[in-house]
């Protein structure tokens, strides 16, 4: 079955040669299979028909006999599916003006388009830190060592000698950018890309390093404190800015992440900010009220039961939970009652309770 090329691109038959262009551009950009949502079939027909309208002489063929009109399907010289997807993402395939890569296009697919140029930022970092109970609902500092990519102690990130100087790089002229120039399926496109000689900065030290060859990092053991604030739920995590790894070449340093995990405490359940335990009671005590002592994050205190209590019955103490991360208060406790059966009672005491059956 014929297929429309037409339809496929969004065009009617009057199309001109730039009407075609836009049109296969606009399509490329939503559905190409390595942009996100991309459709590898639909990508396959936008190109089979782009190939064929924005040519004349295939144009002419197919405007008269359908896209039947050549045994290649349409896109002529032997070139399979495989050979445009190979194009498509950089990796050869035949010698045709079809190459695709979204860092060549630039602006066109949002590569280049508010990227920061100079060097490239520095590596981020995730560690992950266990804390107790407690400590996640007050608050602590923990100090932890890791191996990472660190300022050169040397030149302290300059990449350049001690007492050697920063100079223009003569290969960018100081702007720290190079024009490239790079055919593509849509023409020739030119792209704006960090100069490999100054990487992006534009000034270069007239003396390498010797300690780090000139990348201005090295790879050591540091110490880092970690204020790990009160509230904190296990899980979560902390950024701290510019403590990932050090970037070479004078760039951005990324971010550390520190991953908290929370030990569990017997006994201590949490939800948001609120605590939640058990209390076993005594019958006698949850029928005329009692005055008992129980286990908090503030330690030990003393709890009015009310006459009357039921098992399950929860008993809030106000502002005894977990601090509040981002303003200052805290959460409650709350003891749930567990009303204790004996399982074995004596004659004397059994005959007390028969008297008393009546009566409740």
């Amino acid at each position: 079955m014929s297929k429309d090329y037409y339809k496929i691109l969004g065009l009617d038959k009057n199309a001109s040669a730039d009407d075609v262009k836009k049109a296969f551009k606009k399509a490329a950009m939503t559905h190409h299979p390595d942009r996100p949502g991309g459709n590898e079939a639909k990508f396959k027909e936008i190109n089979e028909a782009h190939q064929v309208l924005s040519d004349a002489e295939k144009r002419k063929r197919y405007d008269q006999f359908g896209s039947d009109f050549e045994q290649q399907g349409g896109f002529g010289g032997g070139m399979n599916w495989e050979d445009v997807m190979r194009q498509a993402r950089g990796q050869g395939g035949q010698n045709q003006d079809f190459g695709f890569d979204f860092g060549d296009l630039g602006d066109l697919f949002g590569g280049g388009r508010g990227r920061s140029r100079g060097p490239a930022r520095g590596r981020d970092i995730q560690v992950d830190v266990e804390i107790d109970f407690k400590d996640a609902a007050f608050g602590v500092e923990k100090e932890m060592s890791l191996r990472k990519q660190s300022k050169c102690d040397v030149c302290n990130g300059t990449g350049g000698e001690p007492g050697s100087k920063m100079e223009n790089c003569t290969t960018c002229g100081g702007r720290g950018q190079l024009n490239q120039t790079q055919r593509t399926f849509l023409g020739t496109i030119q792209t704006v890309v960090d100069c490999h000689d100054c990487h992006g900065a534009g000034k270069k030290p007239t003396k390498k390093c010797k300690h780090c060859d000139g990348s201005g990092v090295a790879t050591k053991n540091s110490n880092i404190k970690v204020k790990i604030p009160a509230g904190i739920d296990n899980d979560q995590s902390i950024r701290l800015e510019g403590h990932g790894e050090a970037a070479a070449h004078g760039g951005a340093s990324g971010d550390l992440y520190v991953r908290v995990h929370v030990k569990p405490w017997k006994g201590f359940t949490r939800s948001g900010y609120d605590i939640y335990t058990e209390k076993e009671i005594s019958y006698p005590q949850a029928v005329l009220g009692d005055t008992i002592k129980v286990e908090t994050l503030d330690g030990e205190l003393k709890l009015v039961v009310p006459e009357g209590t039921e098992s399950g019955q929860l008993i809030r103490i106000k502002g005894s939970g977990t601090k509040h991360l981002e303003r200052n208060a805290r959460g409650d406790h709350y003891v749930k009652i567990k009303i204790r059966v004996p399982k074995k009672l004596s004659r004397e005491v059994k005959k007390k309770l028969e008297e008393l059956k009546g009566a409740l």
